[in-house]
């Protein structure tokens, strides 16, 4: 190459590389007005799933049952005292409305003054609500018998408890209705207002946080609030149990958990890469450019992501994090060859890693992008912002290091010993050995492949605390709170047909409440019966209570009357608008698509043939819908495993034809061991009993691509060793970064994690055992010296 080319080389490069400095300016300004805006961050884990574009009804059903508990946070306080409960309650409610952090929790009110307005609501329909029992009592029990049981609850020395005059309930029917409503959650309430249960009195606490629950920044804020109003409540009651649950709490714990893991994987994968290199070059300048490679290829992803999808998932961050490991491979390989170059001859370097750098760059980018054709919005972040990163570091290293780096790169004894030990690796000779190590390692992996399982089910990728997990779980229990996740969809032309179409499905809901093969269930209709039910329950009544009174004034001898009840029933708009709806409104999501829509939610699904029972007790009703949002989440993600295992297959024969392209006949070589380490990863899994998921498959995805670089290294540059030195301090490092990511507590990033830990390793094993034989090979085109730059 001419003197007057590497000229215009380095002119050209020069415009590129103060180009690339002003973009980063440039988007460094945006990002830092964006984030003082609002924070940027999202933890809520139904932003990872797929949307429904195809399905709007059952899109708007999980948003709306997911936003109605999305601020929410309940408390439960039981003692077997109920006056040691009242103090406890008291302390509890003062601890958190003087706490110093701020009023992070607001009271949502309490059951008992919810219900004080309930009852002012529906009294004036008070006849227009009977239970299925009262129903049937009233159409056959003679007139006599219900006046005895009339006045024995007004003379008797134990009346039953009453909420309205006993000659506007003479039958204390009310009550009776009231009982029924709250018998869905297995408790009852008792006429101090607390709730009774396992043998205890509870207050319940209502909260919603000032926040959105989605908007933390890694700190244990309402951990903390819960903690000192606990503590206060247990000295006014010493033997008090406490039970906190919440889409705040398990939002809270996720974002703690993935800032420790941020920190832990970023921060070591970068501490563990500085010290490779290091210990590779003994010199400031290469850990300098090196880390401001990996901080630049970050920060570019976490701009480039925000400004995409408008927010970055937290888990997003935590999976970047491990992408320290993998873009360190460009600036460690430029110096790996920088030490045996002087000065003058980085320019002429330059273009001779170009090549195999941007088919490392191609083969790693594919990888990723291969996430991004799985329809979730996580994944799809996760590759836009690994392959932004990627490229950034990429790019960082090749305009700027030729004009940064102009001191001499000595060798360390360690970067001398490492790329030495190339020599002393053992290389296959022949077909006959290459058949033999291959035969033999894809046997043992078929061995652990034959005991390999699949397990899709959403529930295995929890990753809450247990702790927190077992006080939702016996909270609900208790207050009957009902399963987010499986649920009726009703619907209806008109509000007087939803609510017909929902009380038939009721009515079988009720004999499964009955047979105790569910706990119970929520309808709007319970509480909004249908036109047509009022009218006939108000004629029921109207027929037996002014006939039980007259029967009763012959008795005392004094005329007792009925008050009047309003003629007009009780509409759903009226209901949806008072406070009687506040517990219950998130059931009703209005129109959809033309048509009215509502939601009947269940709980306590621990029966084993619950959803058995729920899916078959829609069977031919008009306008119910059984919705298993766990199974379907299930099911999907059971389908893209598969579909993800295709995408590899073919992924794998794609890039063995890029290989072709410029290997020819060697390109086996460059692919065999990331062929053989993928096939003893999935050995290695099924012999720890480790499950097949969908991220497993994502992971072998990325293997191909990382694994893949190695190859490509040691025979672009004929397994020298300075090539050999890039690999061993590439691989080192891409190793403990997911090494790293395989200790995470989220259960897809560990089994990502896993799965390249065991991949990489091997691959980094395997891939000197296929290294050409350099005097099979034409001998290389030397680095031609370039002159200084002007």
């Amino acid at each position: 190459m001419t003197d007057t080319a590497y000229t215009g080389l380095q002119r050209w490069w020069r415009w590129l590389g103060l180009a690339w400095l002003a973009l980063l300016l440039v988007l460094a300004v945006q990002q830092w007005k964006l984030w003082s805006e609002e924070p940027r961050i999202d933890t809520d884990i139904l932003a990872l799933l797929p949307r429904d574009a195809h399905d709007r009804l059952l899109s708007d059903a999980t948003r709306r049952i997911a936003d109605a508990s999305s601020r929410q946070l309940v408390v439960l306080l039981g003692s077997d005292d109920p006056e040691a409960t009242r103090r406890a309650e008291a302390a509890f409610a003062d601890a958190v409305r003087t706490d110093a952090d701020g009023q992070l929790l607001r009271p949502n009110g309490s059951i008992e003054g919810w219900f004080e307005q309930a009852r002012a609501f529906y009294a004036p329909y008070r006849d227009r609500l009977l239970t299925p029992e009262q129903r049937e009592e009233l159409q056959h029990a003679e007139i006599a018998g219900l006046a005895e049981r009339a006045m024995a609850s007004l003379y008797g020395p134990m009346g039953a408890p009453r909420l309205t005059e006993w000659r506007e309930d003479p039958l204390a029917l009310w009550p009776q209705w009231w009982q029924q409503q709250a018998q869905g959650s297995g408790m009852r309430v008792g006429e101090d207002g607390l709730l009774q249960a396992d043998g205890k009195y509870w207050a319940a606490l209502q909260y919603d946080t000032r926040d959105s629950a989605f908007q933390l920044d890694g700190e244990r804020y309402l951990g903390g609030v819960l903690e000192r109003a606990d503590a206060a409540a247990r000295r006014a009651a010493p033997r008090l149990e406490i039970l906190h649950a919440g889409v705040p709490l398990h939002a809270e714990a996720a974002a703690v958990q993935a800032n420790h893991e941020i920190n832990l994987i970023g921060w070591g994968s970068l501490a563990a890469v500085l010290l490779l290199v290091w210990l590779a070059f003994r010199s400031l300048r290469p850990i300098l450019l090196v880390a401001s490679s990996l901080l630049i290829g970050c920060g570019v992803a976490l701009a480039v992501t925000v400004l995409v999808f408008g927010k970055v998932h937290v888990l997003t961050l935590v999976f970047g994090a491990s992408l320290v490991g993998v873009a360190e491979d460009y600036g460690i390989h430029w110096f790996a060859a920088r030490q045996a170059e002087p000065r003058s001859h980085r320019w002429a370097l330059l273009r001779h890693l170009l090549p195999g750098l941007w088919l490392a760059l191609l083969t790693s980018a594919l990888a990723y992008l291969a996430l991004g054709l799985a329809p979730f919005p996580g994944l799809r972040q996760m590759a836009l912002f690994s392959v932004v990163g990627l490229a950034s570091a990429f790019l960082t290293v090749i305009f700027w290091f030729p004009w940064l780096d102009g001191g001499k790169i000595r060798q360390s004894r360690f970067s001398h010993w490492l790329g030495d030990t190339l020599e002393r690796w053992p290389r296959l000779q022949g077909w006959r050995q290459v058949a033999l190590f291959a035969g033999t390692a894809l046997a043992l992996a078929a061995l652990g492949i034959l005991r390999l399982h699949s397990n899709d089910d959403l529930r295995s990728l929890q990753s809450s605390p247990p702790a927190l997990i077992a006080e939702q779980v016996r909270l609900s229990q208790l207050l009957g709170m009902p399963s987010p996740a499986q649920f009726y969809l009703v619907q209806g032309r008109t509000a007087a047909q939803l609510l017909e179409h929902e009380e038939r499905l009721t009515e079988r809901l009720r004999a499964l409440v009955d047979a105790q093969r569910i706990g119970g269930y929520r309808a709007i209709s319970d509480w909004l019966p249908s036109p047509a039910r009022q009218a006939a329950d108000a004629r029921l009544v109207d027929a037996v209570e002014p006939a039980v009174l007259a029967a009763i004034s012959e008795v005392v001898g004094e005329r007792l009357e009925r008050p009047a009840f309003k003629d007009a029933p009780l509409t759903a708009e009226a209901f949806i608008d008072s406070p009687a709806s506040g517990p219950f409104r998130h059931l009703w999501l209005g129109e959809v698509d033309g048509r009215l829509t509502s939601v009947v939610m269940v709980d306590d699904l621990s029966r084993a043939d619950a959803l058995v029972a729920l899916e078959t007790a829609a069977d031919g009703l008009q306008g119910v819908r059984w919705v298993d949002r766990t199974a379907d989440f299930s099911q999907l993600l059971a389908h893209y495993r598969t579909l993800m295992s295709g995408l590899l297959l073919v992924g794998i024969g794609l890039v063995f034809g890029a290989l072709w392209l410029r290997y020819r006949s060697r390109a086996w070589r460059v692919f065999a061991p990331t062929l053989i380490a993928g096939a003893l990863t999935l050995g290695l899994l099924g012999l720890f009993g480790q499950p097949l998921q969908l991220f497993n498959v994502l992971a072998l995805l990325l293997l191909l691509g990382m694994g893949i670089d190695y190859g490509i290294f040691l025979v672009e540059h004929r397994g020298d060793a300075s090539a050999w030195l890039a690999v061993c301090v590439g691989a080192a490092s891409t190793w403990l970064s997911f090494g790293l990511l395989g200790l995470s507590a989220t259960p897809a990033l560990r089994a990502f994690g896993l799965t390249l830990l065991f991949g990489i390793g091997l691959v980094w094993l395997i891939s000197p055992l296929f290294r050409p034989d350099p005097e099979s090979l034409p001998p290389p085109s030397p680095i031609p010296p370039a002159p200084p730059a002007p």
